[in-house]
């Protein structure tokens, strides 16, 4: 559901179920796009892309949705023209799914299937690293971190440097809940290809480890070496985001501005910056910032906090729209090969259909076994009378990563043990996820206090 810069007007002014209708109908719109057309032709030398194009070089992640649609077309017209070169295809199929990641259309996902095979076919993967860590940055996408792994290996094998293929691998550790092998992997990939993109990842995995103090020092040393403004903003996002994870509200809001400053079309920093609005309690301007966020890009999480947002005001009509858009959404992404099972979990237990974010929490974590799986997990649990069982996936999301602390998951199991009867230990975890992070969600940071108080009304 990509809405561009020339669809954006008309959105704003969509009532809510001309709204969602307008997600399925730019679905359907993009659906019927395709990589650029060429005939295919044999093995031979490559061509120079032509001037506006993008090169293998460049790094589609960090650039500005329109720099990257802009590559993207001159691309695909260099491709037209030369339609031998593989690097090229690798290179487009690279684009195609930052673009789905970073603008919620997962109709790109199969067009950047097509560009892999496509540059396979006239380079043989023993010799083609960029469409082999191609392909791992695709299942990664589609939430296949099995594959991933398994593609970044094999791009690692033909180029033991590859900066994507070694930041996939990281990327599927960390997804995959094998939190060792993926501080072993960043440290890695810190030796062979430091930068931006190792930066950030590895202060993410020292935060995952609970030394939050340590990835700040990462993200404030890899701010300083960005030479360019997109990286720049890349990381003063990061920072803001860890120090809102630790309740450091201000602090966040500076560190988001900066990004802003950097490169004001930043929809990430624009994202953060809302949130810290809302928990400073200019609800206004969190409002305007989120509602400009899913405009530009309507995904599950920007979409859930917008809603959630909406309701703290106490506009539920506004928030059950957000809500469906995420369904909307959703089923797109399943139709294009996303498993979309965690973000389902969480949004539905909270705000739909009870039965249904269980089943999609159990299939989650069937497949992968995270702290945020179990966590998943617990809450779906909780939301559909399981206690008992959900208490014991709650302590496994602690065990798993034990240094991790997440307000959202201790104000899960709070809620769980207080449904149990554990007064003390719903207190002690309730109280701990406010102490951390006052305003974690728009809505179950309310619920946490409100709680709060009927415990102690009853002691």
């Amino acid at each position: 559901m990509l809405v561009g810069k020339a669809r954006s007007a008309r959105w704003r002014g969509l009532p809510g179920r001309r709204r969602t209708a307008a997600v399925v109908a730019v679905a359907l719109a993009l659906t019927a796009g395709s990589v650029a057309s060429g005939a295919d032709g044999d093995t031979g030398p490559d061509r120079r892309p032509a001037a506006g194009a993008l090169t293998a070089g460049v790094p589609v992640d960090r650039l500005a949705a329109g720099d990257l649609a802009q590559g993207i077309a001159g691309l695909q017209q260099h491709l037209k023209d030369q339609p031998r070169d593989a690097t090229g295809w690798a290179t487009l199929g690279a684009a195609y799914v930052e673009q789905a990641r970073t603008g919620g259309d997962p109709t790109r996902y199969p067009q950047a299937e097509e560009a892999f095979a496509r540059s396979l076919k006239l380079r043989p993967a023993a010799a083609n690293d960029a469409a082999l860590a191609g392909q791992a940055a695709l299942a990664a996408a589609r939430h296949d971190f099995a594959a991933a792994l398994r593609r970044a290996d094999e791009a690692l094998k033909v180029n033991p440097y590859s900066e994507r293929a070694l930041a996939t691998r990281v990327d599927a550790f960390v997804e995959l809940g094998r939190y060792d092998e993926a501080l072993s992997a960043v440290r890695l990939a810190d030796r062979r290809r430091p930068g931006i993109p190792v930066f950030t990842r590895y202060a993410y995995v020292l935060e995952l480890r609970g030394d939050v103090g340590g990835a700040r020092k990462v993200l404030l040393r890899a701010r300083g070496s960005a030479s360019h403004a997109a990286d720049a903003a890349y990381v003063s996002t990061y920072l803001g985001q860890l120090a809102f994870g630790q309740g450091e509200f201000r602090e966040a809001l500076t560190h988001f501005a900066a990004a802003l400053r950097a490169d004001p079309t930043c929809v990430p920093a624009q994202e953060g910056r809302g949130r810290a609005y809302a928990a400073l309690g200019d609800g206004a301007r969190a409002v305007r910032d989120l509602e400009a966020v899913v405009r530009r890009h309507p995904l599950p999480g920007q979409l859930a906090a917008l809603g959630e947002q909406y309701e703290a005001l106490g506009r539920r009509d506004r928030a059950a729209e957000q809500y469906a858009l995420v369904r909307t959404w959703t089923r797109l992404a399943r139709a294009n090969g996303v498993a979309t099972d965690l973000e389902s979990a969480l949004i539905e237990a909270d705000h739909g259909d009870a039965a249904g974010a269980l089943t999609a929490a159990r299939a989650e974590w069937d497949r992968r076994r995270t702290v945020h799986t179990a966590d998943a997990l617990a809450w779906a649990l909780h939301v559909n009378g399981k206690d008992k069982e959900a208490l014991v996936y709650a302590k496994r999301a602690a065990a798993l990563s034990p240094g991790y602390r997440n307000a959202s998951f201790l104000f899960h199991r709070g809620m769980i043990e207080r449904a149990l009867g554990d007064r003390a230990a719903a207190r002690r975890d309730l109280t701990a996820a406010l102490e951390l992070n006052p305003a974690f969600s728009a809505t179950g940071a309310r619920e946490a206090r409100a709680a709060l108080a009927g415990l102690r009304e009853a002691s």
